[in-house]
């Protein structure tokens, strides 16, 4: 393989995405090992090599004696065709070994449109892609992250599933393994469903009705009726990786990447993550900040971006942005937030954060108007805004990103006006200043509505392609004379299969094979997407791709991913999506307002509060 391997490389982009070798890669000795797990993205290196969770879970497994992980990316299309020219094997980078030669193939699904690489990964390791169709001499094949919230689509292809956090739970399985050497494929499957967050397909039975909408899921064999997520309690002694791999080349988020919390509790009504992350837990300040200096120490990066889903939340954020920047600061060491919240954003800590060096500021206003924002619960005001941003020019800043979402449920016109509005009256505002006027630049970014499972939009249907599309062209001739705002927008189609893929049940199985089979490949990216594909898929399998996307469920209906339990109770979310056809806001709950998600008492945990342990009951819809 090495000699066949050092041939291809010269005539494939990037090279360094297949060599391996980073600093902090970790390679065992194969033959001493008990289990031996592939971490397989279905995404390229540097994509791949910019997610947290991989560095987490390498960690996890190498802290171990008796397991090893390795990593696999998805080979980018010159490197396939070299590696199926050759009759290569789909291989890891640290000890470039087959993948069918692991135990188990762990794959993360963190975007639907990824799903083609799984299949496209799965037949390049010379694996048969359907789980029926392996026996006790091939990998065990799971999956985890975000979109296995609703696993449904690719339930014919995965052996299990893990649901909800697998710091804990991928020990589980590790252990497990290592016990049933002598069980059969079917008795090994059957012994993984008895783990908390372990969802194994085959062991249930599904019926659709006449319309070919699911009516029922059976649990067969002792597998659980529902499959309930695993959550870390005590997030401050979490594994986490001191030590991370170092990519040698260019990657999406080439820093340290420090998690302050997970979790959060704003309620965004279109937000999945906000969901299946809670409850929030934090990590405190002198963990983290021993944390960032081991990082700094091993890995000479000079920048450390603290992640989270709403890191202005962290009920700490000033002391510890001073302390990290006190002892970091002379090593020219950065700190950098994500997309800041408007009513959470101060200048001062913004100043504090970036005296390294300075780079744009993002916000997220999502909507246009305040009865849209309220419909979302997205609870800011235009005044928070203009305050921000007027704020953040006079300070010095020129650049400000602007995030908007159209589609959303309830959307008028008049919304999409408010938009426009709101991205020239920032422009305005920076106008009027001196300190920006000069370099200004707002970039307005507009993504489409896709509704997604254990939300309380997951009910409502996406706009058509149709009124996608000139929603789009609407609000770019309503920013096109402003020539300091540059408007960005999703392609709408990729948008429309991301529902149906989020939305969607085992029927999809056929489509996803079908167009991978026609050439389907790295659907996520817009110059390798192609419509016409699926397309033809959909028509080939007698599917209309709009039953799944432009559905309007009803409240009894059983949704295909009813069988998953993400903690937040369904009578919750149907309250809050009468909430929001109402335009009616539920407040943070870390605010000291209990809103009655059922979270909680399902998973005996509390979520860290900011002012103490005190809660006032809202009017509790489970009670």
């Amino acid at each position: 393989m090495q000699q066949t391997l050092e041939k291809i490389l010269p005539h494939v982009q990037k090279p360094s995405r297949y060599t391996g070798g980073e600093w902090n890669a970790i390679i065992k000795e194969w033959h001493n090992i008990d289990v031996k797990i592939a971490f397989a993205f279905p995404d390229v290196y540097e994509v791949g090599m910019s997610h947290l969770g991989l560095q987490i879970l390498y960690h996890v497994v190498n802290s171990r004696r008796d397991a090893l992980m390795e990593r696999v990316f998805a080979p980018w299309m010159d490197m396939e065709g070299m590696l199926r020219k050759h009759r290569m094997p789909l291989f890891s980078l640290e000890s470039r070994r087959p993948l069918a030669d692991f135990d188990i193939v762990a794959f993360t699904l963190q975007y639907e449109m990824t799903f083609t690489n799984v299949l496209n990964m799965l037949d390049m390791a010379g694996l048969p892609l359907r789980s029926a169709g392996r026996n006790k001499n091939h990998p065990l094949i799971i999956a985890g992250g975000p979109s296995a919230f609703n696993p449904e689509p690719l339930a014919d292809f995965v052996d299990a599933f893990v649901i909800g956090e697998g710091e804990e739970v991928l020990g589980d399985i590790i252990d497990l393994y290592k016990t049933t050497g002598y069980l059969s494929r079917e008795d090994l499957l059957e012994k993984l469903a008895t783990i908390q967050g372990v969802y194994v397909p085959s062991l249930y039975r599904i019926q659709y009705g006449t319309d070919g909408s699911v009516t029922s899921f059976a649990a067969v064999s002792g597998a659980p009726e529902k499959v309930v997520k695993r959550v870390l309690s005590d997030f401050d002694r979490a594994p986490f990786p001191s030590n991370p791999v170092v990519p040698y080349m260019g990657v999406v988020h080439d820093r340290i990447m420090l998690e302050v919390l997970r979790g959060c509790t704003r309620g965004c009504r279109f937000c999945q993550a906000g969901v299946i992350y809670r409850p929030v837990r934090e990590k405190s300040p002198d963990t983290l900040a021993r944390q960032a200096v081991e990082l700094v120490q091993n890995t000479g990066y000079d920048e450390i971006s603290l992640t989270s889903l709403s890191t202005t939340d962290y009920t700490r954020i000033r002391p510890l942005v001073t302390e990290l920047l006190n002892q970091l600061e002379h090593k020219g060491v950065g700190i950098s937030l994500p997309s800041l919240r408007v009513d959470a954003f101060s200048v001062d800590l913004a100043k504090e954060v970036q005296r390294v060096r300075r780079s744009s500021l993002t916000f997220a206003p999502e909507a246009g108007s305040q009865r849209m924002r309220d419909v979302i619960n997205k609870g800011v005001t235009e005044e928070n805004l203009l305050d921000a941003v007027t704020a953040s020019f006079g300070a010095g800043w020129h650049a400000v990103k602007l995030y908007f979402m159209i589609g959303l449920p309830g959307e008028l016109e008049e919304d999409l006006d408010g938009i426009a509005e709101l991205a020239i009256k920032v422009l305005q505002a920076g106008l009027q200043c001196r300190v920006a006027k000069g370099r200004l630049k707002v970039t307005v970014s507009a993504s489409s509505f896709v509704p997604k499972s254990h939300t309380a939009f997951q009910w409502e249907p996406q706009n058509t392609l149709g009124e996608l599309k000139r929603k789009q062209f609407y609000l770019k001739e309503k920013l096109k004379k402003e020539k300091k705002i540059a408007f960005n927008w999703h392609d709408p189609e990729t948008s429309f299969l991301e529902a149906v893929l989020a939305r969607g049940d085992r029927r999809l199985g056929d489509v996803l094979e079908t167009a991978w089979r026609l050439g389907a490949r790295f659907d996520g990216w817009s110059e390798c997407f192609n419509y016409d594909l699926w397309h033809r898929a959909f028509r080939e399998n007698s599917i209309d791709p709009g039953e799944y996307a432009y559905r309007r469920f009803n409240y009894e209906d059983v949704l295909p991913w009813d069988h998953i339990d993400a903690g937040v109770d369904k009578k919750y979310l149907i309250w809050e999506h009468k909430r929001a056809m109402a335009g009616v806001l539920t407040p943070d709950c870390r605010a000291g307002r209990c809103p009655g998600c059922g979270l909680c008492p399902a998973l005996e945990i509390k979520p860290e509060l900011p002012g103490g342990d005190d809660y006032a009951p809202l009017q509790n819809p489970l009670q």
